[in-house]
């Protein structure tokens, strides 16, 4: 049980930090979202791969297509979230700045 915590941790902040890579722009959100959205995102892609798509890993070994969308929808996530939130800290005298 320990591990399996410590290797979905791992796994959420490289497709955490793969997301905010493909992403354009700065994202102005933490490692910890950023680990959160990326754990998030690899259960959703992960699920959505294997039960609403039918992926099957037939050979085995790495699961390259549930990795990738992980990753998709961890960006999605991160978008959301940075919507969401909107840039905190990023005005000067009360207008944004762009």
């Amino acid at each position: 049980m320990f591990w399996t915590i410590i290797s979905a941790v791992v796994v959420g902040l490289i497709i955490g930090a793969l997301a905010r890579l493909i992403m354009p722009g700065k994202q102005n959100i933490g490692v910890i979202m950023t680990i959160l959205l990326g754990v998030l995102g690899s259960l959703i892609g992960s699920w959505a791969c294997y039960n609403l798509f039918g992926y099957q890993n037939e050979g085995g070994g790495w699961a390259v297509i549930p990795f990738l969308v992980g990753i998709v929808v961890a960006a999605i996530l991160i978008a959301i979230y940075v919507a969401v939130t909107g840039r905190r800290g990023s005005t000067t005298r009360g207008t944004a700045v762009r």
